[in-house]
C-alpha cells in the first residue's frame, strides 16, 4: 500500500510543480504589458526591460553554471561551445527581443496563442530541413493550429489595432527562432546535460543582451521607476527563474510527457490574466480560436510521441 501512494504522491507533487511553473511562465506577457502601460511620461523600451529581466536572473544562472561545472571534469571542443553559445543567443536573445517587440502591437492572448505554436514549426522546419514526411494526422493538428490563429486574429475587438499585422509578425518571427532553438539544441544538451545547458546558454544570452543594451543607451536608462523595476524583478522572479526550476523538477518527477501536456493550460492562463488583469477582450472568437491552436499542438504532440 506505501509503494502505491509514493508514487501517486510523487505525480501529484511533480504535476503541481509543473503546473506552478506554466502559470509563471503564461504571466510572463502580462507583466511586460503592464512595464509598457505604465512607463507613462518616461516609456520603457524592449531592450532595457530585457536588460533588467536578464541581469536580475543571470547571478542564479551564473552561479547553477559554477556549481555544475564543478561536477564534472569533461572537457569540450570548441565547436560544442561555439554551438551552445549560438543557440543560446538565438533562444534566449533574438527570440526574447522579437517577442518583447512584438507585444507592443499586439495582445497578451494572441501572443501567447502565436508562440505556443512553436511545436508546429518545429515540424514544418524539421520537414524543410531534415526532409521529415508530414503525416496526415500532423497535417490536420497544422491546419486546425493555423485555423485557430485566424479565427483569434480576425476577431473584431483585436482587428482594430493598426499595428496587429507588425506584432503578429514580429511574435511569429519569435516562435520560428525559438523552434530553430529547439531542434539544435537536441544535438547539444546530450553533450553538457540540460542543467549545465540551460545556464550556459541563458548567461550568454544575458551578455548579449547587456551589449545590445550598452550599444544603444545610456547606462543611466537602467535607473526606472519603483514600479517598472517592480514589474522587472517580478519578469525576473516569477517568469524566468521560479518557471525554469519548477519544471525541470516537474520533469525528473512526472517525465516530459505528461508535462508536455500540463504546461498546454499556458494559453488558458495567459487569456484568463488578460481578460482580468489588462482588460482584453474575451469573446467567442477568442475562446474558439484558443480552443483550436491547443487541439491543434496537442494533436502535434501525440504525433511526435506516436512517432
Amino acid at each position: 500500500m506505501e509503494t502505491t501512494r509514493q508514487p501517486q504522491k510523487t505525480l501529484l507533487n511533480g504535476g503541481l510543480l509543473v503546473v506552478l511553473g506554466a502559470i509563471g511562465f503564461s504571466s510572463k506577457p502580462i507583466l511586460i504589458k503592464l512595464a509598457y502601460a505604465g512607463a507613462g511620461d518616461d516609456p520603457i523600451d524592449a531592450v532595457t526591460l530585457m536588460t533588467l529581466r536578464m541581469l536580475l536572473a543571470l547571478p542564479v544562472f551564473l552561479a547553477v553554471a559554477l556549481w555544475q561545472r564543478s561536477g564534472t571534469r569533461k572537457g569540450h571542443p570548441p565547436r560544442d561551445w561555439a554551438a551552445l553559445a549560438i543557440l543560446g543567443v538565438m533562444g534566449y536573445y533574438l527570440a526574447s527581443l522579437l517577442d518583447f517587440t512584438g507585444l507592443k502591437y499586439i495582445s497578451a492572448g494572441l501572443e501567447r496563442l502565436i508562440l505556443f505554436l512553436y511545436p508546429t514549426f518545429v515540424v514544418l522546419l524539421s520537414a524543410l530541413l531534415y526532409h521529415h514526411r508530414i503525416g496526415r494526422g500532423q497535417g490536420v493538428a497544422l491546419l486546425l493550429s493555423y485555423a485557430g490563429i485566424l479565427l483569434v486574429y480576425g476577431g473584431a475587438p483585436l482587428a482594430n489595432s493598426p499595428d496587429i499585422l507588425k506584432g503578429a509578425f514580429l511574435v511569429l518571427a519569435s516562435g520560428s527562432v525559438f523552434a530553430l532553438y529547439l531542434i539544435g539544441s537536441g544535438h547539444v544538451i546530450p553533450r553538457f546535460g540540460s542543467r549545465r545547458f540551460t545556464a550556459y546558454s541563458m548567461s550568454i544570452a544575458s551578455i548579449a543582451t547587456l551589449v545590445h543594451f550598452l550599444a544603444f543607451h545610456p547606462l543611466a536608462e537602467l535607473f526606472v521607476s519603483a514600479d517598472i523595476f517592480a514589474l522587472a524583478v517580478a519578469l525576473a522572479v516569477f517568469s524566468t527563474l521560479m518557471p525554469a526550476f519548477l519544471i525541470n523538477a516537474g520533469i525528473r518527477r512526472i517525465g516530459a510527457d505528461h508535462t508536455a501536456i500540463i504546461t498546454s493550460i499556458g494559453p488558458v492562463v495567459t487569456l484568463a490574466l488578460a481578460y482580468a488583469v489588462l482588460e482584453e477582450s474575451l469573446g467567442p472568437a477568442q475562446v474558439g480560436g484558443a480552443a483550436l491552436v491547443l487541439l491543434g499542438v496537442m494533436l502535434v504532440g501525440l504525433g511526435k510521441r506516436a512517432n
